[in-house]
C-alpha cells in the first residue's frame, strides 16, 4: 500500500474491462461507454494500470506496444486513455501510475514511452520529463493534442 498526499492507495495491473468506468467520465463525459473502447486495448502485449482507494477504482492508463513515425526506437508503447476520477485529481496518483507503467515497459526493455496530450496535460508531462515532438494536431470533438515522448533505456 503506498501513500500520495495521505491517500492509502493500491496500484496494479488490471483488465481491459475495468478501465472503461474510469475512462467514460473523465476522457468520454456525455459519451457511450463504447467511445471508450480503445483499438489495441485486448491486445496481449497491452498492460492497462488502475489506482484503487479504499477498494474503489479511482485512476486508470494503459500502456498499447505501438510505433509512431516521429518517435526513433525499436521497442516503444504509447500511453493512452490516462484518467483520474475528478474527486481524486491533483493528489499525485497521475504520476504515481505513470511511474509504475514506466517501471514495468523499462522491465521489457522498451526504449520509449510516448503519448498524444491534451493540451491542459502539457504541463503534468512536462514534470514527468516528457518532450514535445512534432506540431500540435486536432482530434475532432476532443481537442488539440501534442505529441509527447521520454526515453526509458
Amino acid at each position: 500500500m503506498g501513500k500520495s498526499s495521505h491517500l492509502e492507495y493500491v496500484i496494479r495491473v488490471i483488465d481491459a474491462m475495468s478501465v472503461y468506468k474510469v475512462r467514460q467520465p473523465v476522457l468520454r463525459g456525455g459519451k457511450p461507454i463504447e467511445s471508450c473502447v480503445f483499438e489495441g486495448d485486448d491486445l496481449e502485449t497491452t498492460i492497462h494500470v488502475g489506482v484503487f482507494v479504499a477498494g474503489e477504482l479511482v485512476a486508470v492508463s494503459s500502456f498499447l506496444k505501438n510505433k509512431h513515425d516521429k518517435v526513433l526506437s525499436e521497442c516503444q508503447y504509447q500511453l493512452r486513455g490516462m484518467a483520474v476520477l475528478e474527486s481524486f485529481q491533483n493528489k499525485g496518483l497521475g504520476s504515481i501510475m505513470l511511474n509504475y507503467g514506466e517501471q514495468l515497459l523499462k522491465n521489457k526493455l522498451t526504449g520509449v514511452i510516448w503519448c498524444n496530450a491534451r493540451e491542459v496535460a502539457l504541463n503534468f508531462y512536462k514534470k514527468q520529463g516528457y518532450t514535445i515532438v512534432g506540431e500540435p494536431f486536432n482530434i475532432k470533438n476532443i481537442g488539440l493534442h501534442y505529441t509527447m515522448k521520454k526515453k526509458l533505456t
